[in-house]
């Protein structure tokens, strides 16, 4: 095809597209916010092929990448109120959306800020969630491990020769509870599984330096039943403690001073 051949049918097909982008230009105005710098050939087919086959302007402005917007703006003649960032790939799915789509485009946008050198982060994004799935229990808790730093627990285990055939009876006996005021002293088991699920603690095999805190806590009515329950049982001494990420969550969201 030669270009005056060319030319001839894209000035055909803009007649014939008039109606669709008279519907579009209504739409555009109310849209300038979202419209952003770029454009290509591949933009004026999308745009042509939308007016002639009556595609709802709705659609067109939600599914149409940057350069398309910007072609239809230089077309129109209408100018961004506010400029905006390119955006990664289209607009940005709600935080709620799990399709493998939204996943993707989600996945570009936190990529496409990360290589922002003006975007800054206060703080990680994840820390309002998990304010929301917290008990007050277990924000006392983890001021407790705050300002004391790693708590003793101790496992009960049957006694065996060379610890062969040795069954646990109570694992993970502590005082935290009570050292930390809860309310619910019976819920610190749950407590702290939904601590250890949000990766604000860790339960580590290591024992302390201070031997008088495991005696202290070996001492308690809790772990001398669980002892006689055993027969002749034995304790294995643990430390429960803040995750790096739990540090830095209280050190942010728990203040000190309530």
């Amino acid at each position: 095809m030669s270009e005056d051949e060319a030319r001839e049918g894209t000035a055909e097909d803009l007649l014939r597209a008039a109606p669709g982008l008279v519907r579009i230009a209504g739409e555009a105005w109310w849209r300038t916010a979202e419209l952003t710098v770029g454009a290509s050939a591949r933009a004026t087919s999308r745009v042509l092929r939308a007016a002639l086959s009556g595609e709802a302007p709705g659609v067109l402005f939600s599914t149409s990448g940057s350069e398309a917007r910007a072609y239809l703006r230089r077309l129109l003649g209408v100018e961004p109120a506010v400029e905006e960032p390119p955006e990664a790939d289209g607009p940005v799915p709600p935080a709620d959306d799990s399709s493998a789509p939204a996943l993707r485009a989600r996945g570009a946008e936190l990529l496409r800020r990360s290589a922002d050198v003006d975007f800054e982060e206060d703080t990680h994004p994840a820390y309002a969630r998990i304010l929301t799935q917290l008990a007050p229990d277990e924000g006392r808790i983890l001021r407790l491990f705050a300002t004391e730093g790693p708590q003793p627990a101790v496992d009960v285990r049957t006694a065996r020769p060379l610890n062969v055939g040795s069954q646990l009876v109570a694992p993970g006996l502590n005082m935290i509870g009570a050292e930390a005021g809860c309310r619910y002293v019976e819920r610190v088991p749950a407590y702290l599984n939904n601590l250890y699920r949000l990766g604000l603690i860790w339960f580590s095999r290591e024992s302390l330096e201070d031997p008088l805190r495991y005696q202290v806590l070996e001492a308690q009515p809790e772990v001398v039943g669980a002892l006689r329950e055993a027969g002749r049982g034995r304790t294995v001494r643990r430390t429960i403690h803040l995750t790096p990420f739990g540090t830095d969550f209280c050190e942010m969201c728990l203040p000190e001073d309530l």
